[in-house]
Order: C-alpha cells, then sequence, then structure tokens
C-alpha cells in the first residue's frame, strides 16, 4: 500500500511531503516491543512479528521517496513522551539492524577475498600439475583427461568467491540501505480511527 501523508492529529514527528506511510494499528505500545527484553522502552528491541510486518511495508515502497511510519493506538491517547520513545526506539533498533547488516556485508567480502586467494591458488597449482602429467604422459590421451580434469577442479575452486563478488553481495547491501531509511523515518502515534 503506498500512502500519501494526510493530515493528521496524532502525536510526534511531522509528517514530510510526500512521504510513504507504513500504518501499524495496536492496543497499546508494549505491543510493538518484543516482551523478553527487559531493557527500558528507548533501548527495547521491536517485537519480531512488528518488525517483520514493518520491514516487509517498506519493502515494497518506492525507493526514492522518504518513509514514516504511524501507529494507531486503540486503548490509550498518545503523548510527546510516547512519541519521542518510540521514535528513538524505533530508530535505534533499525540503526543497529542496519550496523549489523553492514558488518555481515564486510565479513562476507572478508570471507570472499579469503576464497579468491585459495581458489587462485588451486588454480595455478591444477594447471601447473596438469601441464607437468600432461607433458610426462604425452603418448597417452590418459594425460590429457588428467590435465582437462585438474583444471576444472581449479575453476570450480573459484566457484565461491565468484558467487560472492557478483551474487551475494546485492542483497544484503539492498537489506543495509532499507534499515538505513527505517532508521531515519518519522514516528508518529495516532488514535486508532473510531469503528462505525
Amino acid at each position: 500500500m503506498d500512502n500519501t501523508t494526510t493530515a493528521h492529529a496524532g502525536v510526534g514527528d511531522p509528517l514530510p511531503p510526500g512521504c510513504q506511510v507504513i500504518e501499524v494499528h495496536v492496543g497499546e505500545l508494549n505491543q510493538l516491543f518484543n516482551a523478553m527484553d527487559p531493557a527500558p522502552f528507548r533501548e527495547r528491541d521491536l517485537d519480531p512479528n512488528a518488525e517483520a510486518f514493518i520491514v516487509e511495508w517498506a519493502r515494497e515502497l518506492h525507493h526514492d521517496r522518504p518513509l514514516a511510519l504511524v501507529v494507531h493506538l486503540d486503548r490509550q491517547a498518545g503523548t510527546e513522551d510516547a512519541a519521542a520513545i518510540l521514535k528513538d526506539a524505533v530508530r535505534e533498533f533499525f540503526k543497529q539492524r542496519a550496523l549489523a547488516t553492514q558488518r555481515k556485508l564486510r565479513q562476507l567480502f572478508k570471507v570472499g577475498r579469503r576464497s579468491l586467494v585459495i581458489g587462485l591458488v588451486v588454480v595455478a597449482a591444477s594447471v601447473l600439475v596438469g601441464d607437468l602429467l600432461a607433458s610426462a604422459l604425452q603418448s597417452t590421451r590418459f594425460g590429457g583427461v588428467v590435465r582437462e580434469s585438474l583444471l576444472i577442479g581449479g575453476w570450480v575452486a573459484m566457484w565461491r568467491p565468484l558467487e560472492i563478488f557478483l551474487y551475494d553481495w546485492w542483497p544484503i547491501r539492498a537489506e543495509a540501505g532499507l534499515y538505513d531509511r527505517l532508521s531515519s523515518m518519522p514516528v508518529r502515534i495516532e488514535p486508532a480511527p473510531s469503528k462505525r
């Protein structure tokens, strides 16, 4: 759902013009936080279901427009203090997710560099050994088969570094970018729409 900014009567951050609104409906603010986390609200993790809901909604929205989070409350009125606490908690949570994802990307590149060195050594060794065996078994077809088999094995050793540097890093970088966007979005609390 691609909601654009409308006039909201709640408390918290103003919504920027043209932003895409992610709307969450809860009975009380505690439902947004992980019940197992004993930290104060500003430092608590979001509930896994709330996190998944927010992240999946954000993934469906345009990447070039700002995001905003509007939390509709049923059983309590939103206060400026509650909005500030929620904003700090949401921003800190997604900031930490972005940092963790960036660390994951750095670790992947580290593994990729090591895999590349190992792969290049294996390719060089397989070419060298294959050429030596092919020249030693020059008069037989078996020498050519051994040489080609070693060459194929060497290139298979390059599979993982090529996979990392060509394909594996893109989704992780996109996830870090999404968490960065979520960590800077404005947060508002509004009363739930009245049911008729």
